[in-house]
């Protein structure tokens, strides 16, 4: 077995920052009337800025897969190019298609040579998935190197005119034409953007980062979808799939609408996150006092507190000065987050040889978890 190292990082944030102010200059308005929870959705998550893969009009200026692309060109250089690739790991929860898979999207904008792929999806843990099986890879010999990628392109599942039928509908139905709280939260929550990173079996440069394990779970086996696309929620909790309902209703009903069930979100979402990370620390035998950097990522500044509270009542009390996140500026960017917190670290000049990191994960899919510790090397 190998060691692996994160021996480079790279993000693409495509165009202008956002400010909260501008959203719906982009994202437009729904029957005409500016959101009544923008504002209260906004105060709650700190975001001040983002990104969106759109001009004011709305129209796209980027695919993921353009923007993944775009975020791995700058791991090359003359000493590592496209042509040493050998495995491509991509993750993401807003593919372009449903098929070919993201990585292999992403692979023909590369144009470099024939490599192994993988595309992992998910939600926010999509980044994770991909990030493991580049490290298992590099890990096992399987390859010398592996770029991974998290990314997101969501814009454009936002935009008004994607909800314009679901209003017709409701005004032949005689109700108020605003779209359900699930729908129009996740409008001011998340944005677009793309990060990758280049693993090898040795390191390079001056803050080589070795990953010395990753563990992840799921608790899908005791907990219903949470946020979800692509289906609806029935009322005993399952998810009725998008094939399953008939073309007008994927329109009226907005059913590849991206949706969040607040309720079991702030019911389980701290609660399971701490109980995952104590026993990923307790399996490979590490305190809080071990960790010199800790990265969560959080889908808002709201439940930052809560975590830092469960945590500690599980014994991990992690100052807050080791905590570092990047949210208010870049937004939540899903899959990307992580890996776009860890860039930033990297480039930050605040790592030193032996510092520890920790990378954690959270996704209200149906509840998983990812964690990554890491070395200063």
């Amino acid at each position: 077995m190998f060691e692996v190292y994160i021996t480079k990082s790279g993000k693409y944030l495509p165009n202008e920052a956002v400010s909260n102010d501008e959203m719906e200059t982009f994202l437009g308005l729904i029957n005409n009337t500016a959101s009544k929870a923008r504002r209260i959705i906004l105060r709650n998550n700190g975001i001040a800025s983002r990104y969106y893969a759109l001009d004011k009009e709305g129209n796209p200026t980027h695919t993921n897969a353009q923007l993944t692309n775009n975020a791995i060109k700058t791991l090359f250089d003359t000493t590592f190019t496209a042509n040493d690739v050998e495995l491509l790991s991509c993750g993401t929860s807003t593919p372009d298609t449903l098929l070919p898979s993201h990585a292999a999207m992403v692979h023909g904008l590369m144009k470099n040579k024939s490599v192994e792929l993988n595309s992992s999806s998910g939600v926010c843990n999509a980044g994770m998935n991909a990030l493991k099986f580049g490290y298992l890879s590099v890990k096992s010999g399987n390859t010398k190197n592996a770029v991974c990628s998290g990314s997101e392109r969501v814009s454009t599942w936002m935009l008004a005119d994607k909800f314009k039928n679901e209003v017709a509908n409701l005004k032949s139905l005689e109700e108020q034409p605003i779209i359900a709280f699930k729908k129009d939260f996740l409008r001011w929550m998340l944005s677009d953007g793309a990060a990758a990173f280049l693993l090898e079996n040795k390191p390079r440069g001056e803050n080589s980062l070795k990953i010395e394990w990753m563990e992840a779970f799921s608790y899908a086996h005791e907990l219903e979808a949470c946020m979800y696309a692509g289906g609806d929620k029935l009322e005993n909790g399952e998810i009725k799939p998008w094939s399953d309902y008939s073309s007008t209703e994927w329109l009226s009903e907005s059913v590849f609408s991206i949706k969040q069930d607040v309720k079991l979100l702030d019911s389980n979402i701290l609660e399971k996150g701490a109980e995952s990370m104590k026993a990923a620390m307790d399996k490979n035998n590490i305190t809080a006092e071990d960790i010199t950097h800790f990265l969560p990522h959080v889908s808002s500044h709201y439940f930052v507190e809560g975590l830092a509270k469960s945590l500690a009542e599980r014994g991990i009390d992690i100052p807050s000065e080791k905590w570092f996140m990047n949210l208010k500026k870049v937004g939540n960017v899903g899959s990307a987050s992580i890996y776009l917190m860890l860039e930033e670290l990297m480039n930050s000049g605040k790592l030193v040889k032996g510092d520890k990191v920790m990378l954690s994960v959270p996704e209200s899919g149906r509840f998983s978890y990812a964690y990554a510790y890491l070395t200063v090397c």
